[in-house]
This record gives structure tokens, sequence and C-alpha cells, in this order.
């Protein structure tokens, strides 16, 4: 079958250069690993820019069909290049253009990237989340939180601009350092010490719960992941029957609350009296060789063929009811 993935890494493709920029990360690798999979699969695949000629460039691959279903299907990867809501962007430009693809809606993708409205929806349905609070310029009113305090901008990813802060002076210095680099809000937390784990889910209207993922922060000071400095990884975590049950559940609930589709990964701290507590959802994880969610599916028996094809079919089968077809 025709597949077009979906990237951003050209960021010329727009009519003007307006707005908030998306912050630069690398994702060749993740990228030329989906591609490998795909060709493993036995489809034919083309490499697109998630810009303003991407519907020209998918009409002439995908040609409109004379019975008006789909000849073909997008595999996703684009993070957007300005503006709000960035991950958001490619999805609603294929929905309303008719052409299938892999992963979350523009609505999934917008309730995901925006951490505060994930803690929101996620308290609403009974999921333990740190408290918080939303600040514009670090001189607001914390109410009862407790430091240490974790930093971060509202409307990130992958542990861009994560600051943990011990008193007000550094707090209020974090806070206009988000503002200023990363033109957002920033949400403040309180720091969970203990242990974190990730959970990798796949599926829809039935979740398949990859094993856990443990980050493991050694004899750091700081137990705190970011972009910059990646810690030791325990696939699969080491954790209390009881306590791994319960973080299933409450990752499971977090994906449904934010109407996530086909795949995504769930951050969580455990403290120590044994309570898991959602950092946060990552709606499009990358799905590199060396990747927090590839680990998991490695773990769980999946090749990072059969995981990437796996994805593709959970997608095809979400809409038109049958897995994809055998080349």
């Amino acid at each position: 079958m025709r597949v077009g993935i979906v990237w951003n890494h050209d960021y010329t493709g727009v009519i003007n250069r307006f707005g908030r920029s998306r912050p630069d990360d690398d994702e060749r690798e993740a990228l030329e690993s989906v591609v490998a999979a795909l060709q493993e699969g036995g489809h034919e695949t083309l490499l697109c820019e998630g810009d303003k000629e991407l519907l020209t460039t998918l009409e002439r691959f995908m040609p409109p069909d004379p019975q008006a279903r789909p000849s073909g299907i997008v595999l996703n990867m684009a993070a957007g290049i300005q503006g709000d809501c960035r991950l958001a962007h490619v999805p609603a430009m294929l929905e309303m253009a008719g052409i299938p693809y892999t992963g979350s809606s523009p609505l999934g993708h917008g309730l995901a990237l925006d951490k505060v409205t994930t803690k929101r929806l996620i308290r609403d349905c009974g999921v333990p989340t740190p408290n918080f609070c939303l600040m514009y310029s670090g001189e607001e009113d914390t109410g009862d939180l407790r430091y240490p305090l974790i930093v971060k901008p509202r409307h990130e990813y992958n542990s861009f601009g994560v600051q943990l802060v011990h008193k007000p002076a550094q707090l209020k210095r974090a806070v206009e350092a988000i503002v200023a680099q990363y033109a957002q809000d920033a949400l403040v937390e309180e720091y969970i010490e203990g242990r974190e784990i990730t959970i990798a889910l796949l599926g829809n209207e039935e979740l398949e719960v990859l094993p856990l993922v443990e980050r493991d922060f050694g004899e750091r000071k700081t137990h705190l992941a970011t972009w910059e400095e990646t810690p030791h990884r325990i696939c699969p975590a080491r954790i209390e029957c009881t306590v791994a049950t319960k973080m299933r559940d409450i990752s499971i609930a977090t994906f449904l609350a934010c109407q996530c589709r086909d795949y995504a990964r769930v951050d969580i701290r455990i403290d120590h009296s044994g309570q898991p507590f959602v950092l946060e959802i990552n709606s499009m994880p990358v799905l590199s060789k060396g990747s927090l969610y590839t680990q998991a599916g490695m773990a769980a028996g999946y090749s990072l063929s059969s995981l990437v094809n796996r994805i593709l079919d959970l997608a095809h089968t979400r809409y038109f009811g049958i897995g994809m077809p055998k080349n």
C-alpha cells in the first residue's frame, strides 16, 4: 500500500515565518527507522514535508479513488513548524483533505500537548497528578505548593525547558526564562521525589500496555530527565505488582481522557509511599531504535519493523474496520 511519511525538517515551506517557533530536535534517526520498517512491510513509501505543499504532494502520490476510497495512508511524524498546538497542524490538514493517518486527531494532540489541560482532564477522572499552578511572570501566588518545584513550558514536549527550583527567586527566573525562550506560560508543579516510569500504550478499543520502562538516575543528586541528558533505563521495570497494576490503569485512563489514538506514552512518578502520579502524556512518541517507546515494544516481543507496521495496521482498522491489505 502507498504510505506517505510526513515529518518536519525544512521549515521554509510556509507563507510567513510568524508565531512561536518549534524548538529544534533532530528526528532523522527515527525517520530512517520508520521508512525502513515500512519498506520491510512491503509498502511503497514517500517522504513528505508537513508544510503548505503537503496536500499537493500527497494527491500526486495517492490520487483520489473513483469509489472515494483513499488509495493510501499517512504515517504521521510531523511535530509542526510554528504557532500553537503544532502537533495538531498536519492532522487537521489531513482531516480536511480526507486522508487517513496514524495517531491522534487534532483534538487529541491539542489536549495532550497542553499540559495544564491534560492535568485538569485526568484529575476529573480521578487520576493522581502533582499539584500545580500556571505562571506568567514568576510573581504569582503559588498557593500551598511545596518546594522544590518543577517548572516547564506549558505546550512543549521532550523535556524542553524543564527546571527544578528550590526557592522563590529561582522560580521567578525560571518562569521568566520559559516565557522569553518559548513564548508561552510556565507550568509549575510539585516535584515528586521517587522513581520515574514510562508506560507505552498501543491500540484503540482494546489497549495493549507494553512492559514498563524505568528511568534509572543512579547516584544522581537530582532525579530529573532533561533533553540534554538521558538517564539509564531498566526494562522491564521491577515494580511491585499492585503498584504496576495501578499504573497501568491510570495510564489507560489518561490515554482515554486525552482522546489519544493508536499509540502514546505516559510518564509517571512513584513517591516513596508507592503512590503513582501522572506527569504528562506524549501523543506522538518517537519511534527510533533507542527511544523509550520502542524499547518497551521490543521488551514485548516486537521488532522495530513489526511495531511500526502494527501502528499502521491499527490506524487502518480504525478507519476501515479491517487491517492493512497484504501486498
